[in-house]
């Protein structure tokens, strides 16, 4: 979802160079997959020129920057686990035995995106930077008691004085 109308309009560019660029590759043999290639990479082009325009726009961002060796090894570790389920077609032609490669590479890529990754980010979260540079300020309430039960007795309304 967007936040701003620039936002959704280069989203909705950037999916359209997508569907043309995915068009183009699937017919790139023919003259006309050629022409889709190149206008869908020249509208995914324009889109991220758009993005980076209205960049500057978006305001102060709430992550803090984070320790980067963890995120890589996050990825990493992500992607070792695709490496072990594909590796495991090569290595075993039973169906028990890809089946088996395929749920170790699944809790290796789950173990990287659920426990690995969040523990880098979770180091710099927004709602962990110090209090001096929250945005929002601490609450202080307007109206105490005396200005509460003033309210609480005031005098009966016209209907609430028939009975």
């Amino acid at each position: 979802m967007a936040a701003s109308k620039s936002q959704g309009s280069y989203f909705g560019l950037f999916l359209l160079g997508g569907t043309l660029l995915s068009g183009g590759v699937a017919y790139v043999a023919g003259a006309s997959g050629k022409v889709l290639l190149l206008i869908g990479a020249a509208v995914i082009v324009a889109s991220l020129i758009g993005f980076l325009k209205i960049k500057p726009l978006e305001g102060e961002t709430p992550v803090l920057p984070g320790p980067e060796a963890m995120k890589w090894i996050g990825a990493l570790v992500a992607l070792l686990g695709w490496v072990v389920t594909i590796g495991g077609l090569r290595l075993t032609e039973s169906s028990g035995g890809r089946i088996a490669f395929a749920l170790i590479g699944i809790a290796f890529s789950l173990f990287g995106i659920f426990f690995v990754l969040p523990a880098a980010f979770n180091k710099t979260a927004f709602w962990k930077k110090p209090s001096s540079s929250a945005v929002r300020k601490a609450f202080t309430s307007v109206g105490g008691a005396p200005a509460m039960e003033a309210e609480l007795t005031a005098a009966p309304s016209a209907m609430g004085s028939v009975r």
